[in-house]
């Protein structure tokens, strides 16, 4: 009878996978041992492996060549990467090397950019795209940008009032973009998206505002839908609602040549994960330009903005467990040393996912357990897995400690828990580790920050100078 964890794996799923990999009873990620990772820095910890956030760009970099080849397109491809995902130098530095361009969301993020061009990382020809609800500080820093020379900056144009405020600061003529305010699904609790200009309304705006205005000119569109990029029939209803006002304005608009198809490529969430990204990439592709033809006018160059799709697939954690309470005769709790509240936050706060899986004992028994954090609030816990609704582990042994990973948690988690401030209960954030390559391809490891100490929280909080 097959009864090791090992064997529940391998007969549920397509294992080994590229990424993961079982030797010696233990887990590799990309070929990095993990529990030698945890012998040299302990736990908890998370870790960012650098080299995937370039490997994933250059997958879709090549997706849409393909596409672009076989569809014989006429316009260009530019990768976007979105900051919010992850604002970290470390992130940055590594998407960079790629020839890709910055997406940002807010006031600070020019500071960034302003910041990794003074270093020679960033520079005119990189298109800054700001999205966002711009009001002051965000506007002004939008126009220091461009009045210090920097043309690609594209502001996107989220409400009616952001062309007088920038126009009252850019120094010259600029450039400018449109975002529609796409309709949700039937499900979400509202019918249009806060954000943008609606469908109806974006060509009356630019009669209105844009048409005869000497100092901005109209170059892109934007669009993006809360649910990302699926193959349903929502998703492309909503591509060919933005495509029609595309034409519409492209015909009354020879400026326009630039369509932002936004981001929302799903991740890896667990080891049954499937989704065609060359398809709806090489789809997508077809239908701009089928929708172009037909219309009359010319393809745009397509913009995306990927954010958890680049630095997503980069990130994990690491815990231990710590003791296994049996609370009645079903429910066996196994605590972990550290808070999904403080450092999964989106396990907690929107029921996100992540691969999961332990880092040793692969060929022991496994049983159903339930996982609980440090805090004290009855939400800190994790309970299931997308692909079976449960959690199976190798069984819990005092003498023989488990720690277990969690996988392509690289986007939102350290901005939405609050990277080096207070955390629920004041669990310390983990220690941070970062894992690269050097050009020999050996692995190289670096301690990016320690594990928050009571001083550091005490500071904080006012008790301590």
């Amino acid at each position: 009878m097959n009864t090791k964890y090992i064997d529940l794996i391998s007969q549920t799923f397509d294992f080994p996978q590229e990424e993961f990999k079982v030797d010696n009873n233990k887990l590799s990620f990309h070929d990095i041992d993990l529990m030698a990772l945890v012998e040299e820095y302990g736990g908890p910890l998370k870790f960012t492996y650098l080299p995937q956030i370039s490997n994933n760009i250059n997958r879709a970099k090549q997706w849409f060549a393909n596409a672009i080849e076989k569809n014989n397109y006429k316009g260009k491809y530019n990768y976007c990467y979105c900051t919010k995902s992850s604002h970290f130098k470390h992130v940055l530095n590594e998407a960079l090397k790629n020839d890709i361009h910055i997406e940002t969301s807010s006031a600070f993020d020019i500071d960034i950019v302003e910041n990794l061009k003074a270093e020679g990382k960033i520079t005119n020809d990189t298109y800054v795209i700001s999205n966002g609800f711009k009001r002051a500080q965000y506007v002004t820093n939008i126009a220091r940008l461009i009045n210090e020379g920097h043309k690609n900056c594209i502001p996107i144009i989220d409400n009616y009032e952001e062309i007088d405020l920038l126009s009252e600061e850019v120094k010259g003529k600029f450039n400018i973009g449109i975002r529609i305010a796409s309709e949700e699904e039937p499900k979400f609790e509202f019918y249009t998206s806060r954000l943008g200009i609606g469908y109806k309304n974006i060509v009356p705006f630019y009669n209105k505002l844009i048409k005869d205005n000497k100092k901005v000119k109209l170059k892109m569109l934007h669009f993006f839908i809360n649910t990302g990029i699926r193959d349903n029939a929502y998703y492309w209803n909503e591509l060919q609602k933005c495509l029609k006002v595309y034409t519409s304005l492209k015909k009354i608009c020879p400026s326009l040549d630039s369509l932002n198809i936004g981001g929302g490529f799903p991740i890896k969430n667990s080891l049954g994960f499937d989704f065609d990204y060359e398809y709806m990439i090489d789809e997508i592709v077809n239908q701009i330009k089928t929708t172009c033809e037909a219309e009359d006018v010319a393809v745009p160059n397509i913009f995306t903005e990927f954010g958890s799709f680049t630095v997503g697939e980069s990130g994990g954690a690491i815990y231990e467990v710590l003791y296994q309470k049996q609370q009645n005769d079903r429910e066996k709790w196994n605590m972990i040393n550290s808070s999904f509240i403080t450092t999964l936050p989106d396990t907690w706060a929107i029921n996100k996912r992540f691969v999961m899986l332990p880092i040793n004992r692969w060929n022991d028994s496994y049983e159903r357990v339930l996982l609980g954090g440090l805090t004290c609030d009855s939400d800190d816990y994790y309970n299931s897995e997308q692909h079976m609704n449960a959690i199976y582990l190798p069984k819990y042994n005092r003498d023989k400690p488990l720690y277990i990973g969690f996988f392509n948690t690289g986007a939102y988690q350290e901005t939405i828990g609050g990277f080096g401030g207070l955390q629920h209960c004041l669990i310390p954030s983990p220690k941070h580790i970062l894992i690269d390559r050097d050009e020999d391809g050996n692995l190289t490891t670096k301690l990016f920050s320690e594990q928050q100490k009571s001083e550091d929280l005490l500071k904080i909080l006012g008790y301590a100078n």
